[in-house]
């Protein structure tokens, strides 16, 4: 049945029996079992989601809330929940919440978690989940406080389900269909009242309550937990009512507050005051949290700058636990036992803040980011930790944490900022790192430590991002700044110079990216002994740093040592993503050394640990899927390298989009397989795009440019255009020998590749010059018995038929024969090849910088 056709048929149950819950049921707030009235609102609302999306807006009266938005959504998803397979709760008042919130639904949906692939990646395959209606097409999500339209604009789930929104804000009513919510009718007023205090009031004295609070809602809300605790009379609450109101107009009290709302929590106060100080001075705390549910544990711990009060109400649990009672009972709060949260209504939490000195503001802040601070792990690294960051991470701005100078919670910030990062949120990373930025240059100055480590993250984030060049100029002001104020050897000015390789590897520069490195190594071997982990990054990107200078031997020793240290010291499970970098790099060196079957070995191994350690779609699980797909077409095999090729580029363009270098590098792996498999218009079409992208990216002159407009060239020829693809080849190789020189493995690969674009123009003898010379520097470069060596004798042996030197042509046959069958065999394609007299070609995969 279509689910338009549902609503027609549905009638609102006010049961709290349902006879279906969901399969899945996430983080919707408890049900309010005083919930009144609002028959005609819930049939209009369930009428109005046959259209998909339908927004819960306040009458333009009650702009600030109290009217029960949140209220009539959560009533909607209990009544209802029996016609949806998943039923999903999103704080949406801060957007990065919204992804969060949308990230952890991926694990019930069977997709890999926010822990494993990252925030971004996690949310985006859920909204392509919800779209697709798999597994479920009865689906309801619930932005609750969303307050600008446009900031939902991505992350409004398209699809078969249903989408219910609450806000203040009355734009949404030109936007989606929206259902106006107002005060209570009287008779909903009544019948609330009666409800919330059923022995304790008449139908004639709940009138004359609702008469004076205006039918707010939240305000009979108040009331009625006040008479229910108290046992108050009606006649003297709406006496001092009266006078509270009084009062109040005369003191000017601000307009965007309800006279009536403020009044009645003025005697809520007052009652909860003379009953139990303690929980006034809790609600205080809790004013200035966030809106969002605020951990109960975030009161579990003694630190340094709280009051004696806080101080003495945390060391006495059983007066704590009373005291959380008490905001519950007296609804000045609500409390989700099973969650163990604390939630208090946005225009309360106004209210208390108002009535509170400047001076008392400023401490219960600053006493609050202490608790954040206290509860928040210092390991945001540990995806265990992450449940915690995501706790606290709703209440860093509302908090006001930013303006906090103090140690702990400025490494709260920068802690948060690396989860949001590791995480794989790295656009929340970027703009959170932005904002504090801000704040802390302007409170402590450009050259204070915690804004030089801040920069540091903030160049990581912006190289993540793939933005080369706008990280280096931010990175090479960093280090001076970095030098100049910290020192040399400080373990932020190291960082900060390892990004500077970064950047000069990102720039082409791999000559002096390297000593770069090798000092900063030295430095922290000599600074840091007992930091390993810092050193073995040190010593990869040295490895990777061999590498990218063609010298794969001394890659694989160091990156051989690194690993077996790591492994003796069982430090692996505790960081599996740095773990398995020092792996795949290590799998990358043993195949870009000439030995394929070694390299899938360690590949298929990594990849397995990736998968299962940090699931397929974790940025270092699909960058070794990458390189064992290389590994595999290397060795021969085809047919598995093509599969693993064709996965990792769907999950790049899904998680990175199509110009991010990782993108990138995965399609240049997929267009070499579709070539080595005969593909050539699918590879063609591919590579050339490729080409096109690679200069946004890391500029027009970067080696990586040059060698994979090689591959072009390929392409070019072997689908019958020589001409071209000489000129490509001849372009490529100009710019990789001003960039690297000649005697480098990227260059000769292409001048490999040009001797065949010569030969097939017919010009022999240049063809046989310089294919022979690229063979005598690939002999002195990578030894007689490289892959790529032997290609070159191949293609020199069928030089030197064309031109008629048989004798020196059956010579180096025979050589090269035996060096085939003593390394890849004869039964290797390539040795098929050269069999066969045919050329063959070199291609060329970018390693991750």
């Amino acid at each position: 049945m279509a689910q338009g056709d549902r609503v027609t048929n549905a009638q609102p149950d006010s049961s709290f029996a349902t006879d279906r819950v969901p399969q899945i049921w996430g983080k919707v707030p408890p049900r309010n079992k005083n919930f009144t009235g609002r028959t005609d609102l819930l049939e209009r609302l369930r009428g109005g989601l046959a259209n998909r999306v339908t927004a819960v807006v306040p009458h333009a009266l009650h702009g600030l809330g109290g009217v029960g938005k949140t209220q009539m959504a959560v009533e909607y998803a209990y009544r209802y929940r029996s016609e949806y397979d998943l039923v999903w709760w999103i704080p949406a008042d801060q957007p990065v919440l919204v992804r969060s919130s949308l990230a952890s639904l991926a694990q019930p949906l069977g997709l890999p978690s926010a822990s494993v692939s990252g925030v971004e990646d996690a949310a985006n395959a859920v909204l392509d989940a919800l779209r697709r209606g798999e597994p479920y097409t009865n689906w309801l999500l619930i932005f609750d406080n969303a307050d600008e339209p446009e900031e939902l604009t991505e992350t409004l789930p398209q699809g078969p389900g249903h989408v219910l929104i609450t806000s203040r804000n009355h734009r949404w009513a030109g936007v989606v269909d929206a259902v106006p919510i107002d005060v209570f009718t009287r008779e909903e007023s009544i019948e609330f009242l009666t409800r919330r205090v059923p022995r304790g009031i008449s139908e004639e004295n709940a009138d004359k309550l609702a008469e004076e609070l205006g039918d707010l809602p939240l305000a009979l809300e108040q009331a009625g937990a006040l008479h229910a605790e108290t046992g108050i009379q009606v006649e003297q609450y709406l006496q001092l009512l009266e006078e509270h109101t009084s009062q109040l107009l005369s003191q000017g009290k601000p307009t965007e507050y309800p006279v009536s709302m403020t009044a009645a929590w003025a005697l809520s106060v007052a009652s909860l005051e003379e009953k139990m100080p303690e929980a006034l001075d809790l609600l205080r705390y809790c004013a200035f949290f966030g809106p969002e549910p605020i951990p109960r544990d975030s009161f579990s711990k003694v630190v340094p700058g709280l009051s004696p009060g806080l101080t003495a109400l945390i060391r006495d649990p059983i007066k704590l636990s009373r005291a959380i009672g008490e905001l519950g009972r007296f609804a000045l709060a609500r409390l989700d036992i099973p969650a163990r949260t604390i939630q208090v209504h946005r225009l309360i939490q106004a209210l208390v803040r108002d009535e509170v000195s400047e001076a008392d503001q400023e401490r219960l802040r600053h006493e609050v980011h202490l608790l954040l601070a206290a509860y928040t792990p210092s390991n945001p690294a540990n995806s265990s930790s992450w449940p915690k960051f995501l706790n606290t991470l709703g209440h860093m701005e509302p908090a006001g944490v930013a303006q906090c100078s103090k140690a702990s919670v400025r490494s709260l910030c920068l802690d948060m900022v690396t989860y949001l990062y590791v995480s794989g949120d790295v656009s929340s990373a970027q703009s959170f790192a932005e904002s504090f930025l801000e704040v802390w240059t302007a409170s402590s100055g450009t050259d204070h430590e915690d804004v030089l480590k801040l920069r540091v993250e903030m160049c990581n984030i912006i190289r993540e991002l793939g933005l080369y060049e706008e990280a280096a100029t931010l990175g090479a002001q960093t280090l001076a700044m970095a030098e100049k104020a910290l020192g040399r050897d400080h373990d932020t000015t190291l960082r900060a110079l390892r990004g500077r390789a970064t950047d000069l590897r990102a720039s082409g520069d791999f000559q002096q990216a390297h000593q770069i490195d090798d000092d900063v190594l030295r430095r922290f071997e000599s600074k840091f002994p007992d930091d390993e982990w810092s050193i073995w990054r040190a010593k990869n990107s040295v490895a990777l740093d061999h590498g990218l200078k063609s010298d794969y031997t001394n890659a694989r020793l160091l990156l051989e040592q690194v690993y077996l240290e790591v492994l003796e010291t069982g430090k692996a499970a505790g960081d599996p993503a740095s773990y398995l970098n020092i792996y795949t790099g290590l799998a990358r060196a043993v195949r870009l050394g000439g030995d394929f079957s070694e390299a899938c070995d360690l590949g298929e191994d990594a990849y397995a640990f990736g998968i299962e350690e940090l699931t397929p779609d974790h940025p270092w699980t699909l960058r070794t899927g990458k390189d064992l797909s290389i590994a595999r077409r290397r060795a021969g095999d085809y047919e598995r390298a093509q599969e693993i090729a064709e996965d990792i580029h769907q999950r790049y363009v899904r998680a990175f989009g199509i110009d991010h270098p990782d993108t990138l590098a995965a399609a240049t792996c997929l267009a070499n397989i579709r070539r080595t498999l005969g593909k050539f218009e699918e590879a063609l079409n591919l590579a050339e795009d490729t080409v096109r992208r690679y200069p946004r990216v890391y500029g027009s002159d970067h080696p990586y440019n040059h060698a994979c407009a090689g591959n072009l060239a390929i392409l070019q020829r072997v689908t019958g255009d020589p001409q071209t693809a000489r000129k490509t080849n001849e372009d490529a190789l100009a710019g990789l020998e001003l960039k690297l020189g000649r005697d480098h493995h990227y260059s000769l690969t292409v001048a490999l590749n040009l001797a065949s674009d010569l030969a097939a123009l017919g010009e022999n003898e240049s063809a046989y010059r310089l294919c022979s010379g690229t063979l005598r520097r690939l002999s002195a470069l990578m030894g007689e018995e490289h892959p790529v060596t032997l290609s070159a004798a191949a293609n020199t042996v069928a030089d030197l038929r064309t031109l008629g030197r048989d004798e020196e042509a059956e010579a180096l046959f025979a050589d090269t024969e035996q060096r085939y069958r003593r390394t890849l065999t004869l039964e290797h394609p390539d040795a098929k090849v050269f069999l066969e007299g045919r050329r063959l070609d070199a291609d060329f995969d970018p390693p991750p910088i």
